[in-house]
């Protein structure tokens, strides 16, 4: 059987890599949003972990409440436990962008399956920000209220929230927020047909069969495939929400990956085959090409909504302009095969490249599926002593599942550690709170680890630029005490530098 669990996150920050979750709060209901059972889990702060200073503002978490609840290694297996229990869709508002991927980097370092909640045992994933989108463009009495920002709609969970009085308590408290999702989601089932096709966009199995029944309207020696509109909250309200796209295949090696390339992008006439990247391209010169040939990279199962281009959908109410635009476009492709063709090879034949020197934690994408046998020491790992645990360590074969597990050992339970253990944890900590920021760890995205420095420099511009109330002075006064308290070795020496 089915069921809907709710869930979301408050946090420490914005990185998924480095920062941590604070409040994970969750409710279960059945497919008609009935109640079954409510989880909240509080996590204690890391000692590895420098809270964002703008994150502490808004949740208002102080550190002190941060110091209470389980450790992270308990409270993230109890999180991927309730997501893994068979029949679970898992969902919140906008939790594609956010709070989905924080959670995997949560599982893979704490040696837990980043991915069997996506698809394992009848688990899947949903949304409701795109489903929120699609009622606001095709079903907008839903609500009695849509707000507004300076004459614009918000989708802002908060902001709806209020104006539609869907639950009672401060914004950004992670259980009022799942109490708002739920509402929300009540009202929109009120439409029940359009619910089960939304909802449907993002299991795996139906999209597929979705985007197959969409005819094949554009014909090309380089490509016979499929024109459609693709709904998603990052198209904004100028384009309302959506873009006309055009099918060019699937990616080889990333297979659930499917290409679609923007059709009302004004500068795609402007590509030549000179402009394709090699090896020897500038940034500017690849960021040139990016832009004249717009590729959404999209997996089946996930935002952005796919929908067949008819008379009764939005984009036909957009300016001719557009519509000129994408029509010219279309004729363009098909008179310029040789480019389209090639358009094509590289985006499907397109490979990340190898980040080096990337941090064990941020190396989840860029790493091998471990083995079956890894698999099987992460589940004793889980299950053992914590003095059994130590012993694990050395059994697993690869270095970094070795650094993984050590982590995890010193952060959660790191009374009478061996030296060894304690030793490389020592080190890690060391580029935690480097002597020099050009050093700082970074994710995937290159976005570096928040230094205690950073966090210090950020806390001096809020207390100039904004407009804080007593609490929040409070907050950051605290939050300085213990930066200082538990990071000076790396202040000390930036203040110098």
């Amino acid at each position: 059987m089915n069921t809907y669990l709710f869930y979301d996150l408050e946090t420490t920050g914005l990185n998924k890599v480095f920062d941590q979750v604070l409040q994970f709060a969750a409710i279960r209901t059945d497919t008609t949003f009935n109640e079954i059972e409510r989880h909240e889990i509080i996590v204690k702060l890391r000692p590895d972990v420098i809270p964002s200073p703008k994150a502490t503002l808004t949740h208002r978490i102080a550190i002190a409440q941060s110091m209470q609840g389980l450790c992270e290694f308990e409270a993230i297996t109890q999180i991927h436990h309730l997501m893994n229990k068979p029949g679970t869709i898992s969902l919140g508002y906008n939790t594609f962008s956010y709070d989905d991927e924080f959670l995997r980097f949560c599982f893979h370092r704490n040696l837990l399956t980043p991915y069997t909640h996506q698809y394992k045992e009848g688990c899947r994933r949903s949304d409701l920000l795109p489903i929120t989108i699609m009622y606001y463009l095709y079903k907008k009495d839903i609500l009695d209220q849509w707000p507004q920002i300076d004459g614009k709609p918000t989708m802002k969970l908060e902001y709806l929230s209020e104006a539609n009085k869907l639950a009672t308590g401060p914004a950004h408290n992670a259980m009022v927020d799942v109490e708002a999702t739920i509402e929300l989601a009540r009202q929109f089932y009120k439409e029940p047909k359009m619910w089960h096709y939304l909802d449907g966009s993002f299991d795996k199995a139906t999209e597929i069969k979705l985007i197959e029944k969409i005819p094949l309207d554009f014909q090309s020696i380089a490509c016979t495939n499929r024109i459609t509109l693709m709904i998603n909250n990052q198209y904004g309200y100028a384009n309302k929400y959506q873009v006309p796209v055009l099918l060019i295949g699937n990616s080889i090696p990333y297979k659930n990956q499917t290409l679609w390339l923007r059709l009302d992008n004004p500068k795609l006439r402007d590509l030549c085959v000179s402009d394709f990247p090699s090896k020897t391209s500038t940034f500017d010169e690849k960021k040139a090409f990016y832009e004249k040939s717009k590729v959404i990279r999209k997996k089946y199962g996930e935002p952005g909504i796919i929908l067949p281009l008819s008379d009764r959908h939005d984009y036909f109410q957009a300016t001719p302009e557009r519509k000129a635009l994408v029509e010219e476009n279309k004729s363009w492709l098909q008179s310029h095969t040789s480019v389209f063709h090639k358009l094509i090879q590289y985006y499907r034949e397109f490979r990340y490249p190898k980040i080096p020197d990337l941090d064990i934690e941020a190396a989840l994408y860029q790493n091998d599926f471990l083995s079956s046998q890894e698999q099987g020491l992460c589940r004793q790992f889980h299950s053992a002593s914590v003095p059994e645990k130590q012993n694990i360590v050395s059994h697993f074969e690869d270095i970094e599942m070795r650094q993984l597990a050590n982590r995890c050992l010193c952060r959660n339970y790191p009374d009478n550690l061996p030296v060894h253990f304690t030793q490389d944890f020592e080190e890690y900590m060391r580029r935690v709170n480097p002597d020099n920021e050009d050093e700082a760890l970074f994710n995937h995205k290159f976005e570096k680890r928040t230094t205690p420095a950073v966090a210090l420099r950020e806390i001096d511009k809020l207390r100039t630029e904004e407009n804080l109330d007593t609490q929040q002075v409070g907050l950051l006064e605290e939050l300085e005490n213990y930066i200082h308290k538990h990071f000076p070795r790396g202040i000390v020496s930036q203040d110098k530098s």
